[in-house]
Formats: C-alpha cells, sequence, structure tokens
C-alpha cells in the first residue's frame, strides 16, 4: 500500500523530540495558550514574514477571526473563490456577510485576477484569494485592486504553509495571513490548530481578544469574543516541527519534480507552477478526464489518492441559497471532474513515486514511453 499520507513516517523521524515536546507541556500544566504557544507565535509569524503571530483552535477560526478584524460583518460581500475547501465560505457566512465567487485561472486554479473587478460591488469589504495546493495566487493585482478600491486582503493560506510569491512568504502579502495546522498539512498539528499573521498591531490586538472571549484581560471583555485558544500541546508539537519544515518542503518539492519529469507525456495534466513563485506541493494534483476510472485503477495497485475538491462550493446543497447554478464558473467546475491528488509527503520514496508512474502510465496506455 502506497498512502495518501504518511503520518506515521513523519512521527517516527522526529518521535524522541515530540515526544519531549509534550512530556514538558504536561509538566508546565499550560495546556491553553502558555509560553509554548506564545513561542510558536512569534516563530511562526517570522517564518511567515509578518510582525505578529495569534494562534487559534483551528484553520477555520483563523478566518473567521480576520474577517472579524477587517470589520466583515453582515450586509457586506466578501469575494473568494468557489474552488477551495468548504471553510473559506463558512468563514465568511459566520460573520453574516456574503460571499461572491470569482472563477480560478484554468491553470492555477487559483483566483483569476483578470475577473476580479466585474465581482465588486459597493458592499464589497474584503477579497479573499485562496493559495490552492500550496501555490500563492497571483498576489499583485489582487492587492492592487483591493487598495484602489479600499478593500482588505485576507490570505487564505492553508495549504502553503512557506510557500512564496516573488520572492515574498505568502500570508505576508495582504492584510492577514490564516493558516490552518491540521495534522495533514505541510505543518500539521497533533490535532487541531491555526493561525493569522499580520503586520498590523490593531489586528493583532482585536484577533488576541476575539479568540479570548473578547478579553482584554482576564474577566474584563470588551468585545464579544469566542473560545478559539490554541492548546499549548499543539504549540509545542508545532515548534517541533517547524524546525524541518523547509527540510520537509523541500524534499515535497523535489518529489513534484520527479512526478514532473516521469509523467510527461503520459496523457495526465500536471500541476503549472508559476516561475515566480515557490510552490510546496501541499496537494500534487494532476488533471485527466477519466479521473474516476484513473483512481480506481491505482486504487487496485494499492496506492491511495485524494480528489480535492469534487464539487465547487457554489454547487453544495449547503450553500444553494447564494443562487448559483452549473455552468456559472466553468473553470472551477471542469476543474472538479479532472483533479486527482497523488501520493505526497516528505518521506515519500523514489520506488513508491515510481510505482504510481507506471500505475498511471498504464492506465493511460502509454507506459512505452515511461523514463528513468
Amino acid at each position: 500500500m502506497i498512502p495518501f499520507v504518511d503520518l506515521k513516517s513523519q512521527y517516527a523521524g522526529i518521535k524522541p523530540e515530540i515526544d519531549a515536546a509534550i512530556l514538558g507541556v504536561l509538566e508546565s500544566c499550560q495546556f491553553t495558550l502558555g509560553s509554548e504557544v506564545a513561542h510558536f507565535e512569534a516563530e511562526f509569524a517570522a517564518h511567515s514574514g509578518a510582525a505578529f503571530g495569534i494562534g487559534v483552535n483551528t484553520g477555520t477560526s483563523a478566518l473567521h477571526l480576520a474577517l472579524l478584524a477587517a470589520g466583515v460583518g453582515p450586509g457586506d460581500e466578501v469575494v473568494t473563490v468557489p474552488f477551495t475547501f468548504v471553510a473559506t465560505v463558512a468563514a465568511i457566512r459566520y460573520t453574516g456577510a456574503k460571499p461572491v465567487f470569482v472563477d480560478v485561472d484554468p491553470e492555477t486554479l487559483t483566483m483569476d485576477p483578470r475577473r476580479l473587478e466585474a465581482a465588486l460591488t459597493p458592499r464589497t469589504k474584503a477579497i479573499l484569494p485562496v493559495h490552492l495546493y500550496g501555490q500563492a495566487a497571483d498576489m499583485d493585482p489582487l492587492v492592487e485592486m483591493a487598495r484602489a478600491h479600499g478593500l482588505s486582503v485576507i490570505e487564505d493560506a492553508a495549504q502553503a504553509h512557506g510557500a512564496e510569491y516573488k520572492g515574498r512568504r505568502i500570508g505576508s502579502l495582504g492584510d492577514m495571513g490564516c493558516f490552518s495546522f491540521y495534522p495533514g498539512k505541510n505543518l500539521g498539528a497533533c490535532g487541531e490548530g491555526g493561525m493569522v499573521v499580520t503586520d498590523d498591531p490593531t489586528h493583532a490586538r482585536t484577533l488576541r481578544m476575539l479568540r479570548d472571549w473578547g478579553a482584554e484581560r482576564k474577566y474584563h471583555h470588551v468585545m464579544q469574543g469566542y473560545n478559539y485558544r490554541l492548546e499549548g500541546i499543539q504549540g509545542a508539537v508545532l515548534r517541533v516541527k517547524l524546525r524541518h519544515l523547509e527540510r520537509w518542503t523541500e524534499q515535497r518539492r523535489a518529489a513534484a519534480a520527479r512526478y514532473d519529469r516521469e509523467l510527461d507525456g503520459s496523457g495526465v495534466v500536471t500541476p503549472t507552477a508559476r516561475a515566480y513563485n515557490r510552490h510546496v506541493y501541499h496537494v500534487y494534483a494532476i488533471r485527466t478526464p477519466n479521473r474516476d476510472a484513473c483512481a480506481a485503477a491505482l486504487a487496485t495497485r494499492g496506492i491511495q489518492t485524494g480528489i480535492h475538491y469534487p464539487v465547487p462550493v457554489h454547487l453544495q446543497p449547503a450553500h444553494a441559497d447564494l443562487g448559483h447554478a452549473p455552468g456559472d464558473f466553468p473553470h472551477s467546475e471542469r476543474a472538479a471532474t479532472e483533479v486527482l491528488s497523488l501520493p505526497m509527503f516528505p518521506e515519500l520514496a523514489a520506488e513508491q513515486a515510481a510505482a504510481v508512474v507506471d500505475a498511471l502510465r498504464d492506465f493511460a496506455g502509454g507506459s512505452d514511453v515511461r523514463t528513468h
């Protein structure tokens, strides 16, 4: 069996460090927030090129609080993409605002800047681009448009820890950047976790209060807040893993380059990585018009795959009240029928990747052109 993600191998490689970190929290009894979280916030903010980091309990909470800190509320609109995990849109709706969709670029599957201006209205309050699969959206034109219209830019960076856009780390390109530390992410907790990074001290102060019941200090609540605090054990685990993130990222990029080479001419479309981006390959998603049959064929060879994502958000029953129909966002809809995520994790062995490539080439009928 070739797993889609191999968290057991990751843990085995750093077991003594992780075990010591968890034991330290158990001994300190700083289970919620505490010094390990504070240290991780500073370290991850620095890694992201931002001044402040505010740890929260999930990536969804990070998006929710960032939107609130930007002043988003009922009657407002937030522009995002329909080809994303549903949490992006859910966070907008938590604030009472309306999600407004812009279709994706057909190659990168990130927000198409050429379509943005047509989606803006007098009610638009923020733009929420998604750095999908580990690659940054084309941020310069998005930020330029936002500044021209007085809008906030909040980056959904849940899949892109350490990714770069024109030499700058994502998360620091807009007003706030939101990260998830769900276990399968490039930087994953042993449970749930998230963070907002920002250079704005006012936003940072507001975010810290919002995550902890709106309290400026204990039992002094200056706004209506939430119980979105990051646990101490997760902060300690993430501090350990952050020290390994760059090595893991380069291993992911090497695995992606191997896939790129060996799938050339195979009949499947490999990911498009813009030259000005540092893609960190949270997901390596190929495209094929026979996606479901391809996934089934790989499964018979003991190869796990994933689909990110099979139904764009505008066609999800949960969001039918937004009034969209098939055909509204054709690039997102086509991608949803074609994308297939291959095994991708830092410990992916060359032999495992070769087996995946063999299976794909056999499925596509092109095994005779395989080279090593």
